[in-house]
């Protein structure tokens, strides 16, 4: 039997932090103190009912009610001999008088049963309710309390006045660089805790919160965990549902002010370390050891981790429970080989755990991990779940009382739901398997990985908005290879202030396993259907929860259980072929697709069976990267830049993600020169060519030629966007104008300088996201039958004009936006033009 006596107050807590985080102190002081006021309620209520309870129902006569005893079948001997029995005399009557036969006989009995089923099952349900309340006391009560730093009124007052503060901090984790910054300098992001504020002229405020600083010059890179450091900022609010008090933005360089602990500056060798003993590897592999040992992601690459991500397999990324019962399990065996006591055995475990911790910071994840990874190996190894989660709970209730920041932590709930299915499902799992003539080793493997992917489904489906079908099957495969990854690169961490050859030696045996796990999530982020669409948010969290939870319950039954496993292997097996042969995307026949990116634009063309030529690249990589995947882009047979404005530039990495580019194309026009740069340095050694008007391009059944612009144009409302390409493209005998960000001016200078109908086309990019520089005589030049704008949602720029859009329509147009409809693709068929929506929009 499962012992889930501390589950209901580990949830408890977690909820009532999670709710406190969101609320005020006052709120949440509140909410605590009224469940603990309604528990003493409850106890009072059942001491009360316990007191009042008839006594008949626990098989004894009420008190002062004549004759109770004769009315259970007492005749007079019986009747004194149970009064001796209350009152301690020894009666000697003897009577003569038949004993009447009660109706019914087992009227005691049952009432005894009766009464003690009444009382077990209502002080069963009373202690579970005692347990809820009180776990949403200790929650609530203890959020609140270090929410109240952050609602302190001098700090406020520092906040609203907006004035520069001199700032005393200690870091609590290494800085981490801000990607998406292609083309401008580095900024990174510090998690501090605040010790003092000081503005110009007044008394420093002293306190202790907790508080992220967004620096931008290199001197926060180097800086490590417990480091005390001063620096002059600005204050900001922070967004709520954290313990963060502030928002310290620094541009100027922190001031250290004395050194780290021997620890910290020792595991900063060891780490420093690892990243010199990986940097001969290649660069995948490479970048990925040091954030499966140590939690250093530094050097990943961003394509690789969004394939993780793809095939549920993103806990590698990082340090995760998993790594922690690894390191854990062979210092355990080791240990016991020497025939060490117990004691000797905790004490030795106590301190790897401890040095770990310390090596892949002491963060919360870190800490998470190690507390669920010794849970866990604490439950496999002794085989005693009723012993292991009561463990798990009390971890999780004690963990967030002290950090209730974790109680919003994606990862801190993805860990205990793991943790969780390891010790309910999978020795179940596990030992059926074995019964069914399963080997015990492939019957374990296979366990592992299934439970922890039906427990931790609903958080990731509502993370992801998907159902990952490769999810398991990845896991499974991964398995061989984590454990000699982890330590062949501890080794080398271990070993590299005292042996560098050696610690690349180690390094150079851990990248083989490293590279394994790279090959799957490669290879399964790539495979067909392989993530189904399912709500997310919170509604499918739950939703799937739900589901599961059905599930395992109806399938103890074995009926049950062979009926769902036909019906979902039929589901499968009847849908996966559908998805594969037709998807519905892309659709048969498209001439162009206008990405999703959000503010920005990346169009793409057909020019082959899984080619393309792509024009611009968004505001950053994983969009466009996921756009090219679901229209099965392979190669880019050129890649052209309108302009290089960040929303068409930033996400050039993904354009380049696994895919071969021949050629790169952009404009004479030199502004801005940080976007030149980034796109020179993201092709490599693919030249970026510029190109003017008449320049033309063919490929397959794709004809290209640039419109504009005729001339430079100098001293407009946006020289960038006034030097754009204008492209127009022609895809079986369909046109398409692709105006880049053309405004007014450009537009203008086109239609004064090319021919009549030079610009007609039947599919228009409109230009600018549909901002109201439009001239209305190119428009009706044009006379679109589609007009495809690219536009983020919720954007701060006003786009697109609602005139323009108006005016488009007016002119006959089928106007469709992909902050409403997700990628659009304008479709060639026999009668016509149509316009298929994938209906993805992405959010702000």
């Amino acid at each position: 039997m499962v012992d889930l006596r501390l589950a209901g107050f580990a949830v408890a807590v977690w909820l009532s932090a999670l709710a406190a985080l969101y609320l005020s102190a006052r709120a949440g002081v509140l909410l605590g103190v009224g469940a603990v006021l309604i528990a003493s309620g409850l106890v009072a209520l059942g001491r009360c009912r316990a007191k009042e309870m008839p006594r008949r129902m626990r098989g004894l006569p009420a008190p002062g009610l004549p004759g109770s005893a004769a009315r259970v079948g007492l005749g007079p001997k019986r009747r004194a001999d149970h009064r001796a029995s209350l009152t301690g005399a020894r009666v000697h009557e003897v009577s003569l008088m038949p004993m009447p036969m009660p109706m019914p006989m087992p009227t005691p009995m049952a009432g005894r049963r009766l009464g003690r089923d009444i009382s077990v099952t209502a002080g069963a349900w009373l202690w579970v309710v005692l347990a809820v309340l009180l776990g949403v006391g200790c929650g609530a009560v203890a959020t609140a309390a270090r929410v109240s730093v952050r609602e302190d009124a001098a700090l406020v007052r520092l906040i609203e006045a907006g004035g520069p503060v001199w700032l005393q901090m200690v870091v609590r984790d290494d800085p981490r660089a801000l990607r998406g910054s292609v083309g401008r300098p580095p900024a990174y992001i510090v998690a501090v805790d605040l010790e003092a504020v000081r503005a110009e002229g007044a008394a420093a405020l002293r306190l202790s919160a907790r508080a992220l600083v967004l620096g931008s010059d290199p001197g926060w890179r180097g800086l490590l965990p417990g480091q005390r450091v001063t620096a002059r900022g600005k204050l900001m609010p922070p967004r709520g549902g954290d313990l963060r008090a502030v928002v310290a933005s620094v541009r100027g360089a922190p001031t250290a002010v004395g050194r780290p602990s021997w620890a910290q500056r020792a595991a900063g060798v060891l780490r420093t370390g690892l990243q010199r003993a990986c940097e001969p590897l290649p660069d995948r592999p490479g970048g990925l050891l040091p954030g499966l040992v140590v939690g250093d992601t530094s050097r990943l690459d961003p394509a690789l981790e969004e394939d993780f991500r793809t095939t549920g397999m993103t806990h590698l990324n990082a340090v995760s429970g998993a790594n922690v019962a690894i390191i854990l399990g062979v210092v355990l065996f080791a240990v016991r080989r020497t025939r060490a006591g117990p004691v000797v055995t905790a004490v030795v475990c106590a301190v790897a755990l401890a040095g770990f911790v310390i090596l892949a910071r002491p963060s919360p994840s870190v800490v998470r991990a190690a507390a669920m990874g010794a849970i866990g190996l604490l439950g496999l190894a002794s085989g005693r779940r009723r012993a292991a989660l009561p463990a798990l709970a009390a971890g999780v209730a004690v963990l967030i009382v002290i950090d209730p920041e974790l109680a919003s932590d994606a990862g801190f709930a993805l860990s205990v739901l793991a943790t969780s299915g390891l010790l309910l499902l999978a020795p179940v799992w596990r030992d059926g398997l074995r019964r069914r003539g399963c080997p015990p080793g492939l019957a374990e493997a296979l366990a592992v990985p299934a439970a922890a992917q039906v427990a931790c489904g609903p958080v990731v489906a509502g993370l992801s908005g998907t159902i990952s079908i490769v999810a398991v099957p990845a896991n499974l495969l991964a398995v061989p290879a984590i454990a000699p990854a982890t330590l062949f690169g501890v080794t080398a961490a271990v070993m590299s202030p005292i042996w560098p050859a050696g610690a690349e030696f180690a390094a150079w045996l851990g990248h083989w396993p490293a590279q394994w796990l790279v090959l799957i999530a490669t290879h399964g982020a790539r495979v067909p259907a392989g993530a189904l669409p399912w709500p997310g948010g919170l509604t499918g969290a739950l939703l799937l929860a739900v589901i599961t939870i059905g599930l395992l319950i109806a399938t103890r039954r074995p009926g049950i259980r062979k009926l769902v496993t036909v019906v979902a292997l039929g589901g499968v097996l009847g849908a996966l072929p559908v998805r594969l042969l037709a998807s519905g995307w892309p659709p048969p026949g498209w001439v162009v697709v206008a990405c999703a990116v959000g503010q920005g634009d990346a169009i793409v063309l057909p020019a082959g069976a899984g080619r393309a030529v792509v024009v611009d690249a968004g505001p950053e990589p994983n969009a466009v990267d996921h756009c090219l995947r679901r229209l099965g882009v392979r190669q880019i047979a050129l890649f052209v830049v309108s302009h290089f404005h960040m929303d068409h530039i930033g996400g050039v990495t993904g354009v380049f993600r696994g895919r071969e580019v021949h050629g790169v194309v952009g404009p004479d026009w030199p502004e801005p020169p940080a976007g030149r740069a980034a796109v020179a340095a993201a092709a490599g050694r693919v030249p970026l060519s510029a190109v003017t008007a008449g320049w033309a391009y063919e490929v397959g059944r794709l004809r290209l030629r640039v419109l504009g612009p005729v001339e430079p144009l100098h001293g407009t409302n946006s020289d960038p966007n006034n030097n754009s390409l204008v492209l127009r493209a022609e895809v079986d005998g369909r046109t398409i104008l692709l105006p880049g960000d053309a405004e007014t001016e450009e537009q203008e200078d086109m239609l004064d300088h090319l021919a009549a109908g030079a610009v007609r086309a039947d599919v228009l990019k409109v230009s600018h996201h549909g901002s109201s520089f439009q001239s209305p005589r190119f428009l009706d030049e044009i006379r679109p039958a589609v007009a495809l704008v690219s536009v983020g949602l919720g954007n701060d720029y006003g786009h697109p004009n609602a005139s323009l859009m108006a005016q488009l329509a007016r002119g006959g147009a089928r106007v469709l936006r992909t902050d409403q409809s997700g990628d659009l693709a304008a479709v060639a068929n026999g009668r016509g033009l149509a316009v298929v929506a994938r209906g993805d929009p992405p959010g702000p």
